[in-house]
C-alpha cells in the first residue's frame, strides 16, 4: 500500500536562542516590538512537513508518496529523497523560484519563532493525484492554499481516506472552508492550538466534531501526550519520555510519519498514536526534522 504525503518540502535554517523570549519581550512594549536575538549556532536541514512524515513513514516500512514542490535550488533535497527509496515522481520543481524556506529560533524554554517564504509551494495547487492504482491513504498538511484545497477535492472524489493536518495553514480558511475539509476527510489531526481555533471556526467542539462521519479526531499536547476522541469521547494516550531534548522541530511530523504507519496497517487509532507519541519522544532527542534513527523494529507492537 503506498500513501499520499502532501505537503510542504522545505529547507530549515535552525538557530538556537540561549535565553527566553519571554525575558526579552516587554508585553507593554509590544506595539513598539524591536528585539534581536543573539543565535551562537546556525544550522540547515531538510525539512517541510512533507519531507518529514515521508521520512519517519519510510523508515518504519511504509510507502510514503509525496506530492509538493521544490524550487530551482531543491537539486539536493531531490537527491535525497531518491536515495530514501521515497517516491518523488509527483513532484513538481519550479524553474523560476526557490524552495521554501523556513526560518526557526529556538530558545531555552523550547518555544519557537518561525519565519516562513512559501516559495515553489505556491505553485504546488499545479500538481494532480498520481496515477496509481497502490494509494489507499493519503495525509494533507500544510502547503499552499490553493494546493490543499484541490487535495482535498481530489482525494475525496477518488475515494481516498485522508487525514487533514492543517498545522500552520489553518488560519488561512474560514468557517466554511474548514467544514468543507472536516466533511471530505476521515480523520483529523490538530494540535490544541490549532484545535481550539478549529472549534472557533467551525462551531463545533471536539465532541461534536467526532460524532460525526470522522473515524477520529487527534489532538497532540507535546509531551503530555494526545487526544484522541471518537463518538464523542476523549481516550488520552500519555506521552513518552524522551531521551534528551535537543530540538523540538519536526517532531509532530515524526508523530504523524507514525500516525500513518498504524493507519497503513490497520492498527486501532490509539494504538497508532502511541506509536506517534513514541516517535515524537525519539526525534526530540535530534536535531533537526530527518536525522532521528528510523526503522521497522520500531513498530512492534
Amino acid at each position: 500500500m503506498a500513501c499520499i504525503v502532501s505537503g510542504s518540502l522545505a529547507f530549515d535554517t535552525i538557530t538556537t536562542f540561549p535565553g527566553r523570549f519571554a525575558e526579552q519581550i516587554l508585553p507593554e512594549q509590544v506595539h513598539i516590538l524591536n528585539v534581536s536575538f543573539l543565535v551562537p549556532t546556525l544550522r540547515r536541514e531538510y525539512g517541510g512537513c512533507a519531507g518529514n512524515i515521508a521520512y519517519t513513514l519510510k523508515g518504519l516500512g511504509g510507502e510514503p508518496v509525496i506530492l509538493g514542490a521544490l524550487g530551482n535550488d531543491g537539486a539536493d533535497y531531490l537527491s535525497r529523497l531518491k536515495s530514501l527509496d521515497i517516491g518523488t515522481d509527483s513532484l513538481r520543481v519550479a524553474p523560476d523560484i526557490y524552495t521554501a524556506q523556513a526560518i526557526i529560533i529556538t530558545d531555552a524554554a523550547n518555544n519557537q519563532i518561525t519565519a516562513f517564504h512559501p516559495g515553489a509551494m505556491q505553485q504546488a495547487h499545479e500538481i494532480g493525484l498520481p496515477e496509481r492504482q497502490d494509494i489507499r491513504l493519503a495525509l494533507i498538511g500544510p502547503d499552499g492554499r490553493e494546493a490543499m484545497l484541490r487535495r482535498a477535492r481530489d482525494l475525496h472524489a477518488a475515494g481516498i481516506p485522508f487525514v487533514f493536518d492543517p498545522g500552520q495553514g489553518l488560519p488561512m480558511f474560514n468557517g466554511d472552508e474548514l467544514r468543507e475539509f472536516v466533511r471530505q476527510a476521515t480523520w483529523v489531526a490538530v494540535n490544541d492550538y490549532e484545535g481550539k481555533m478549529l472549534s472557533d471556526r467551525t462551531g463545533q467542539d471536539f465532541a461534536s466534531l467526532s460524532r460525526s462521519h470522522l473515524k477520529g479526531l487527534i489532538v497532540t499536547l507535546g509531551a503530555e501526550g494526545c487526544e484522541v476522541w471518537q463518538n464523542g469521547e476523549c481516550t488520552r494516550v500519555p506521552g513518552m519520555p524522551a531521551s534528551e531534548v535537543l530540538d523540538p522541530t519536526g517532531c509532530g511530523d515524526a508523530f504523524r510519519g507514525a500516525l500513518l504507519y498504524g493507519l497503513e496497517q490497520g492498527w486501532p487509532l490509539v494504538d497508532c498514536v502511541a506509536l506517534g507519541n513514541r516517535l515524537g519522544a525519539l526525534k526530540i532527542a535530534y536535531r533537526g526534522g530527518q536525522n532521528h534513527p528510523v526503522s521497522p523494529a520500531l513498530a512492534q507492537r
